[in-house]
């Protein structure tokens, strides 16, 4: 059974900086494409950035967040995160860990991912 489980998620001020993390089991991370997405109050979900699978190592990330959010892989870990810096309001959202092996160009899709984590609070707010 896969599972997906974010933490460090919570409140932060504006320029403040978050990591987030998210725990696999049931399946090696290494070998899918791991992607965050996220969610606020009234909108639809979207695509914040993703690492593709061993193999093809490629970086994705959403315009919004370029040069701010980082993503890594600890392959001894099963893990991957979601460094969050500059942080500003509209980043508030409901985050989302996924896993998926679709065709690079679904990687921005969320049609691209089988796995979902439960999500996890990022508020930012002074």
């Amino acid at each position: 059974q896969v599972q997906l489980v974010e933490s460090g998620g919570g409140l932060v001020q504006p320029g403040g900086s978050l990591k987030l993390s998210c725990a696999a089991s049931g399946l090696t991370v290494s070998q899918y494409t791991m992607g965050w997405f996220r969610q606020a109050p009234g909108k639809e979900r979207e695509f914040v950035g993703a690492l593709r699978r061993l193999g093809a190592n490629t970086y994705h990330y959403a315009d919004s967040v370029k040069g701010r959010f980082t993503i890594s892989r600890d392959n001894a870990r099963n893990t991957v995160s979601l460094q969050m810096n500059r942080l500003n309001p509209e980043d508030t959202a409901l985050y989302y860990c996924a896993a998926g092996q679709s065709l690079l160009s679904m990687t921005r899709s969320k049609s691209g991912y089988k796995y979902w984590g439960q999500g996890i609070q990022v508020t930012v707010s002074s």
